[in-house]
């Protein structure tokens, strides 16, 4: 299906260079264990910038329609983020049909808790925490925007004391409003029903629940999103209306439009769009 043709090749030829100042990611560590997925360790990859630090963080949740993809495919965004002066982690989580939703944010909210936990060893600054993903990555992020405590999707998988919170947020086309059909059929059967357990008519509650606009309110963080207005797997409106909600509600909220892009882009307009993302990340979180 196209939507695993768009990610993979996402970062292929991927250019890092850009008028913005450089620093050398000096520390790289692979295969740290964040937490616990049910029974199964959970793991995240981390680059950061060579300094005593303390630095801000932003964690990047890779795409797959929640039932593919690694946290490889985000290796060559966390080396630029760290030579951009960011402490960034790309995250593992449970993959669909073994594992349904909550599973999935869960670990990405164990994941930024155990970065909160483990701060000094990484030299993050805790109070300044980032997160961006792609498609179902995007969709995860936002997640993490929006819903807190009161919405009991913390899940078991450690550092209970800490908070989940980001504290900026950069959704690439994933989706945010699950009540609302904007997908055929096949889409459903392929990605929906394997993630949240059925159709939305067997399952209103976890499409309400998996909805990220479900959970605005006035004290979101900031919002930035990507969204290409060809894109026919995740169309454009889901970008649009949780941006609209967040901006109704008083929360600073910018949709990119990239005329005539579909799942995905690269070369140029990726260069681009990950300039503007930094940039973004370096006023939210800076």
């Amino acid at each position: 299906m196209r939507f695993f043709v768009a990610l993979p090749f996402l970062f292929l030829g991927f250019c890092a260079g850009s008028a913005q100042e450089k620093k050398a990611a000096a520390k790289h560590e692979k295969d740290i264990v964040f937490g616990k997925g049910g029974d199964q360790d959970m793991q995240l990859d981390l680059a950061r910038p060579d300094g005593e630090g303390p630095f801000p963080g932003v964690v990047c949740v890779h795409g797959g329609g929640w039932r593919g993809g690694k946290r490889q495919d985000l290796t060559k965004l966390i080396d630029l983020l760290a030579e951009r002066g960011f402490v960034a982690a790309t995250v593992s989580y449970r993959l669909s049909p073994a594992h349904q939703f909550p599973a999935q944010i869960e670990d990405c909210k164990a994941a930024v808790r155990f970065l909160r936990a483990n701060a000094a060893n990484f030299r993050l600054k805790t109070d300044r925490i980032g997160a961006m993903g792609f498609s179902a990555g995007g969709h995860l992020v936002s997640l993490m925007g929006t819903a807190d405590n009161d919405a009991k999707l913390e899940g078991q998988g450690g550092n209970p004391e800490q908070s989940s919170r980001v504290q900026a947020v950069v959704n690439f086309f994933g989706p945010t409003d699950m009540t609302t059909r904007t997908w055929d059929k096949k889409a459903e059967e392929f990605f929906l029903v394997p993630f949240l357990g059925g159709t939305f008519e067997d399952k209103k509650d976890a499409y309400v629940k998996s909805s990220p606009i479900h959970y605005v309110t006035k004290d979101d963080p900031p919002f930035l999103f990507f969204h290409g207005d060809k894109d026919e797997l995740v169309k454009i409106e889901h970008s649009q209306k949780l941006s609209k909600k967040l901006q109704e509600t008083g929360v600073p909220a910018k949709l990119v439009t990239m005329e005539g892009a579909a799942h995905g882009w690269s070369g140029e307009k990726l260069t681009q769009t990950l300039d503007q993302t930094v940039e973004f990340f370096k006023e939210k979180l800076k």
